[in-house]
């Protein structure tokens, strides 16, 4: 028959026993132990590589999402570039500056320089053509609509003159 044991906070006694017996280090009540993997580890940072071939004239910024929309918005875009997984996000490469006057719906995250968290993010999709970029726009109305977030971005001042 398995005893179920109850965890003992800061100054409880199981016992009038252990009361006495508190004060002597060795009948205090262990810490819990924790396992390397239970700890919290430090994620450095990597850059996405580009496939050789490929050119990167417009400089590379990266767009992120959560795993569950990966598969969606990789269905649904009519043109793709370069997308990497991991176990938890995937990513897109977009051209420098693809984040002016934009508001990245959460959870999306925008990393410029396409430095993002290093958890061994691997190429999913090689595009077709020599562009490793995808279409910024089309990507943010999808995003947003996956979020359901309406899209915003600011207008530029219109000024009329004669």
């Amino acid at each position: 028959m398995a005893t179920r044991m109850m965890p003992l906070l800061p100054g409880s006694f199981r016992s009038p026993a252990d009361r006495v017996s508190f004060r002597s280090p060795a009948h205090r009540v262990p810490e819990p132990r924790r396992s390397p993997a239970a700890l919290p580890r430090e994620v450095g940072a990597t850059r996405l590589t580009v496939p050789t071939g490929l050119s990167t004239g417009l400089g590379r910024d990266a767009v992120g999402v959560p795993a569950r929309f990966g598969f969606k918005i990789l269905s649904r875009l009519p043109a793709k570039g370069c997308v990497y997984a991991d176990s938890d996000w995937w990513w897109w490469l977009v051209p420098s500056g693809s984040d002016l006057d934009l508001a990245w719906p959460l959870p999306a995250c925008y990393a410029p320089g396409a430095e993002i968290p290093d958890r061994g993010p691997r190429l999913v999709h090689h595009p077709d053509g020599t562009s490793p970029y995808t279409p910024p726009i089309p990507l943010y109305l999808l995003v947003c609509q996956l979020t359901g977030t309406a899209p915003s971005w600011t207008a530029p001042a219109v000024r009329s003159a004669l």
